[in-house]
């Protein structure tokens, strides 16, 4: 399972956050402070060290976080792609924000001496980026080992439960409220889901983030987008085949809710034999094209 063509195309927001972290993490663990970088009431509050309130967004607190947790940045860019980069930055700022506030609460309330400092890193963004992979992203496979069942979205379940307990109580707090802040965000809380950023904030990022390999990111796929896609499909990937089933309706509607025209989404699920997440490659390269 992979969420669409290698690479940051069409998402410079996930690109500009997985390359800051990357930067913020290496430096200071080179200057040896990874560990002083932790989201603190005490600090932010009473010592008045609003700088941590950015740092620990961008920083983790070590390597083996920074390698689980740039994995799960660069596969949920899926979520870029699909409601583009100006919503995605909504959605971005708006968990940054609550699960910080959160954080701050539960830090206040809980009054725990293991917990005044929580451990570093864009936990909210991430854990919030669990609520619509749950719910919008489909099983596509199923196999068993042993007599255990898993599912081609099982390995990105196992690396987040890492990333979730990799420091205990210091990680699973930031985790939950990152899982609060996502939900409050699907449940479009005082219509959060409608708003939209002025779009030279988005179109910022795009211009500061690095270029992809093979050139500049085409833009993302318009809303209904135009019949030709289908027959790009087809000469992408050649005639319809013969032997795959109708696709299923809820597959179809899928597709189209990421913003694909009906008939281009029905001929790549049949080229993709029914695998809906290579559909969606098959549609994003043809846009590509």
């Amino acid at each position: 399972m992979n969420g669409g063509p290698s690479g940051f195309n069409n998402a410079p927001i996930t690109r500009t956050f997985v390359v800051a972290c990357c930067l913020f993490t290496i430096l200071f663990g080179i200057q040896g402070r990874s560990n002083k970088l932790g989201f603190s009431y005490q600090d932010i509050w009473k010592k008045l060290q609003f700088w941590k309130l950015i740092v620990s967004v961008f920083s983790f607190s070590s390597t083996p976080e920074l390698m689980f947790g740039a994995f799960l940045l660069y596969y949920f860019r899926v979520f870029e792609r699909q409601i583009g980069s100006n919503k995605y930055s909504v959605f971005v700022s708006f968990s940054i924000i609550v699960s910080s506030l959160l954080q701050l609460f539960a830090q206040a309330f809980l009054n725990d001496p293991a917990l005044s400092m929580l451990t570093s890193g864009p936990y909210g963004l991430i854990f919030s980026s669990f609520v619509p992979f749950f719910f919008d992203i489909p099983v596509s496979t199923r196999f068993r080992v042993s007599s255990v069942s898993f599912s081609d979205k099982s390995f990105i379940y196992l690396a987040g439960l890492q990333l979730l307990l990799s420091s205990w109580k210091r990680s699973l707090i930031p985790g939950l409220c990152g899982i609060l802040a996502g939900s409050l965000y699907r449940s479009n809380v005082l219509r959060i889901r409608r708003l939209k950023f002025p779009e030279f904030i988005s179109s910022f990022f795009s211009r500061l983030s690095l270029p992809s390999v093979g050139g500049t990111s085409p833009a993302p796929p318009p809303r209904n987008a135009p019949s030709f896609a289908a027959r790009q499909v087809e000469g992408n990937y050649g005639g319809p085949m013969s032997s795959a089933p109708e696709p299923p309706e809820d597959s179809i509607a899928t597709l189209v809710s990421m913003g694909f025209d009906r008939n281009s989404a029905r001929q790549a699920l049949i080229h993709a034999r029914n695998d809906i997440n290579a559909a969606t490659n098959i549609l994003l390269e043809a846009q590509a094209h």
